[in-house]
């Protein structure tokens, strides 16, 4: 065997060795939960011998040593000699980081720390043809899995977008030389469909699972509770929820931050709980949901809530003025850097490393945060990130004779109408959206381009809980871009988010919301009180109300919040019979729920609705995850006006499906 052949060999055992010391650590968990239980045990008592021998196999003396020393651990228990308890646990876990530490060294990387370690997510795997197409748990070690470098992966998605650009190009060449239509020609049409089925599936090798990292934050959780008294449940929904790798790995500092302030500031201690008539023992879950583009992870605990009255205060010495702020915007003030409601410092909170960091590291993956929270009863953070960073919904815009990429997840609004009504950016124009004014400026202008002032389409953007307005020259159209990340080439563009290629093989800039409006506010526009002279004033929207049902609180919130963001007045109901009961008492003009809930389901409920004298005329629109014809048809035969699916949900085709519902039975 060749020197090469040992080094190729020992960048397998370090990929096959991060996914067998995450599958130790989740079976740990599991037997302190459940005990004595001699299938787990002998689960991990396999897993050690294996990596045992494959360290001793590729030269790792001293790793395969201590696999064996934890082994000779392990027989004690697997006799039964040594009975399962916490501090047993303890021990496990702290040999596991052992071994990871000394298998981090060996293969020449950085000595993790003993204790609580950063989190990793493991090595992307992939399927072999003859495997069926589903993702292993991480630590799976069939023989069906093939294991792939990142960067060969991301070679790969590279020239899929590029021959799916070139493919565009060839298609306007057949039209502007040949004057022959593409998507009548049926070979141009087939190669169209293979190129997009081709690029979807290249995209999914960079999917894990959520689940790839719960794992480490349940140990985040349970050592720390374990550290300050608490006693803490730990959940996780939706784990099989897929995100792009890079997307993940942004997030997981932000996740282990939130999950462990839930146990330093949120979970009380056992006794406190008891006098506030709650059960001893704590409850934090992680909730994972795709909706349309997008990923929603939610961590939500049951303590005692954040202190709205204390964040005012901590505000106020930082000269914020929070006096014109409702709680719910008051709340959104946690994000601000140095602001901290925590009474004392300790190793886990208060060193700096704020909710201002974690929003931060959450919009570095094109996201944003939200943040809920009831004294007495818990907070939840929500956080929604695009699927995928590497091919981005993208809305075209020409601009100074320019084309940019905006992306979709950031668009509010994009007017076609009016254009010329509206008056440019040295004008301080604004729009009015939902009753209120939005400021606009030229894009070009923004960009400090050369170009008289445009007079087209608007273009509302949204960052956080700021809008502005681009006026550009037109809107192209919508793309799926294939974003080259530009590292440090432009460093000094924070309006700049990566690139593209346009059909025609141009470079395609694709442009930062949030870089955009903080460069537009510096410029000195300022936001008016009045729609000005020769600006469109949208006439606030007549509205009406709407009850959401969903038995997921994350759902319910985030439909409330495009709701009553588009105007609307909204009620939420947790399952079919709380909402029936409210629709009795103070009926609705539009009932969204979803189908699978406790005591009365989606279906159950809208014949509900329709079977009521005083409730029949009521709009229903089901969003559901159940994406099946037999539940679509049986949600139409129930009674629903509308079915979306939740794979397939965004904020602008929920809009539409309710302005058109409503409009209907006005």
């Amino acid at each position: 065997m060749s020197i090469l052949d040992v080094e190729s060999f020992r960048v397998l055992f370090a990929q096959e060795a991060e996914g067998r010391l995450a599958t130790l650590g989740q079976l740990a968990l599991e037997l302190e939960a459940a005990g004595n239980d001699e299938g787990i045990i002998a689960a991990i008592f396999r897993e050690v011998h294996t990596l045992k021998g494959s360290a001793a196999v590729v030269g790792f003396g001293e790793v395969s040593g201590c696999a064996h020393r934890l082994e000779q651990r392990l027989e004690a228990l697997r006799s039964g000699a040594s009975p399962v308890s916490s501090e047993l646990v303890d021990a496990l876990l702290q040999a596991l980081d052992e071994l990871g530490a000394l298998t981090a060294q060996a293969v020449g990387g950085e000595v993790a720390e003993v204790g609580l370690k950063p989190l990793t997510i493991p090595t992307v795997s992939l399927p072999s043809p003859a495997a069926p197409a589903v993702r292993p748990p991480a630590g799976a070690h069939d023989a069906g899995v093939v294991m792939v470098p990142l960067e060969r992966l991301d070679e790969l998605i590279r020239l899929v977008g590029e021959s799916a650009a070139a493919h565009l190009r060839v298609g306007r060449l057949l039209w502007e030389r040949l004057g022959l239509e593409p998507a009548g020609i049926p070979e141009f049409s087939e190669l169209s469909r293979t190129l997009n089925d081709l690029q979807e599936r290249t995209m999914r090798t960079r999917m894990v699972p959520v689940a790839t990292m719960t794992d480490q934050l349940h140990r985040a959780v349970r050592d720390l509770a374990r550290t300050l008294g608490r006693e803490v449940a730990w959940e996780v929904r939706g784990g099989d929820t897929e995100l792009d790798r890079g997307v993940l790995r942004q997030l997981s500092d932000s996740l282990l931050h939130l999950v462990r302030n839930a146990v330093d500031h949120g979970v009380e201690i056992p006794e406190e709980r008891v006098v506030a008539g709650k059960p001893p023992q704590g409850h934090i879950l992680l909730h994972a949901m795709q909706l349309g583009s997008e990923v929603v992870i939610a961590v939500t605990d049951d303590g005692r809530g954040i202190d709205v009255s204390r964040v005012r205060s901590q505000a106020e010495r930082q000269g914020i003025e929070t006096a014109g702020l409702s709680d719910e915007e008051a709340l959104q003030l946690v994000f601000r850097s140095g602001l901290s409601t925590a009474h004392f410092v300790s190793d886990v909170s208060g060193r700096g490393v704020g909710l201002d960091v974690v929003e931060a590291s959450v919009g570095a993956a094109r996201g944003r945060i939200e943040v809920r929270s009831v004294a007495g009863k818990g907070t939840e953070f929500r956080l929604i990130v695009p699927i995928s960073l590497a091919v981005l919904p993208c809305l075209v815009v020409a601009a100074g004779d320019q084309h940019f990429a905006l992306p979709m997840h950031s668009v509010i609004l994009a007017r076609a109408d009016h254009a010329g009504d509206t008056a440019h950016a040295e004008e301080r124009s604004a729009v009015w959206i939902g009753g209120m004014p939005v400021v606009v400026s030229s894009l070009v202008g923004t960009l400090g381009m050369p170009s008289t002032p445009p007079a087209g389409p608007v273009v509302i953007l949204e960052s956080g809980a700021r809008r502005y307005g681009f006026q550009v020259d037109a809107l192209v159209g919508q793309r799926d871009v294939v974003v080259k990340d530009l590292g440090q080439l432009l460093p000094r563009l924070g309006v700049v988010q990566g690139a593209g290629v346009d059909p025609d093989g141009a470079v395609l800039v694709v442009l930062d919301a949030s870089g955009l409006i903080e460069r537009a506010w510096r410029s000195g526009a300022a936001p008016a009180d009045s729609p000005p002279t020769g600006a469109v004033r949208e006439p606030p929207p007549a509205g009406g109300v709407i009850l959401v049902v969903d038995d997921a609180l994350t759902v319910r919130e985030l439909q409330r919040s495009i709701l009553e963001r588009a105007g609307y007045r909204v009620r939420l109901a947790s399952d079919g019979t709380e909402a029936l009961a409210a629709l009795i008492g103070e009926p609705v003009d539009l009932v969204l729920t979803d189908v699978e809930m406790p005591r009365l389901d989606g279906f159950g409920l809208t014949e509900a609705i329709r079977s009521h004298p005083a409730l029949a005329n009521t709009a229903v629109l089901i969003l559901s995850s159940r994406a099946s014809d037999e539940d679509r048809v049986r949600g139409m035969e129930a009674g629903a006006d509308g079915y979306i699916i939740k794979s397939a949900f965004d904020e602008r085709g929920l809009l539409t499906a309710v302005e058109q519902l409503l409009g209907s039975r006005g």
